[in-house]
């Protein structure tokens, strides 16, 4: 890849929106803390694909999961007391989403029900955990945000073995945010939302790890939010307020996907051949597809 070599811009489309039956603008909690106050009918987070190719996603605010068909139809698979964000479904069918309020929780996909998986660290609860993978061999990754800023950098990273073994990863993020591998496993890269950068975690069998380091810095907007990896090892990134960008594996900027100003919280690779970037655009409660350079990476989990 050429460094210099001019930035190219990917176009959206508008796949699907929220259904009006499923809108209800009002204030709650989570909006008061995070959207000032303001009436809002959804925030839309967390997008993911089962096997059968439906899309899901998250709504913070009202405790939703949504179950989007190929086609663009729209199934309430669960409502509960809760504030999910990041969503990952494992390879035995089971949604597995950090919710701020209650921690790692996991959604039946048959039945809707909610059960706890993980609420706390050591006798403590969470801040707010926010965001989740899974390793080739089962093990969790998770990002337990809050309110964490510049002005509180205690944000956590976390790794949940198959063992049930639990290794804090670092725990001086100033807004740990989306989450992924590389290629090899053998780095997880953070976005880092108030730092408005992509830092690198170096992996490693037990506890705190080393060196850890800024991998991208970025500017303007809101900061990174979810992040996604591709088959050629490039970052996509979404950046609040801006719309989403595409990295190499250098770190070098390559694609601009969509208009700036688009308030793009997360994305998924899907279709049949893994090169349709589906994403949440929260403020409109909007699912906005493109068509990407490359396939997205396969999570594959084995559990």
């Amino acid at each position: 890849m050429n460094p210099f070599a001019p930035l190219e811009r990917i176009q959206v489309s508008r796949f699907t929106a929220l259904p009006d039956a499923l809108r209800d603008p009002r204030r709650c909690e989570w909006a008061d803390a995070n959207k000032r106050g303001e009436a809002i009918h959804s925030f839309l987070e967390g997008p993911c694909f089962d096997a059968a190719g439906n899309l899901w996603c998250t709504d913070i605010p009202f405790g939703r999961i949504f179950r989007i068909s190929p086609s663009g139809k729209w199934t309430k698979i669960a409502e509960y007391d809760g504030w999910p964000n990041g969503m990952k479904i494992a390879r035995d069918g089971r949604a597995f989403v950090t919710d701020a309020r209650h921690g790692i929780m996991i959604i039946d996909p048959a039945t809707g029900t909610v059960t706890p998986f993980l609420r706390g660290y050591r006798a403590e609860g969470f801040k707010g955990v926010n965001d989740l993978t899974f390793a080739a061999n089962g093990d969790l990754y998770f990002t337990d945000q809050g309110q964490t800023g510049m002005q509180d950098p205690t944000g956590r990273v976390f790794r949940v073995k198959t063992s049930g073994e639990i290794d804090l990863l670092c725990d001086r993020f100033p807004s740990p945010n989306g989450l992924v591998l590389d290629l090899a496993e053998r780095v997880l890269f953070v976005a880092v939302t108030r730092a408005n950068a992509i830092w690198r975690v170096p992996l490693f069998e037990r506890g705190i790890s080393p060196k850890v380091g800024c991998f991208i810095q970025m500017s303007g907007g809101g900061g990174p939010d979810g992040i996604a990896l591709d088959e050629d090892g490039g970052l996509v990134v979404a950046h609040l307020g801006m719309g989403v960008w595409r990295f190499d594996r250098l770190g070098l900027p390559t694609h601009f996907i969509g208009e700036p100003g688009a308030f793009v919280t997360n994305m998924a690779f899907g279709g049949p051949d893994r090169r349709t970037l589906f994403m949440t655009e929260s403020e409109t409660g909007t699912i906005l597809t493109a068509r990407m350079p490359f396939p997205g990476k396969i999570m594959a989990s084995p559990l």
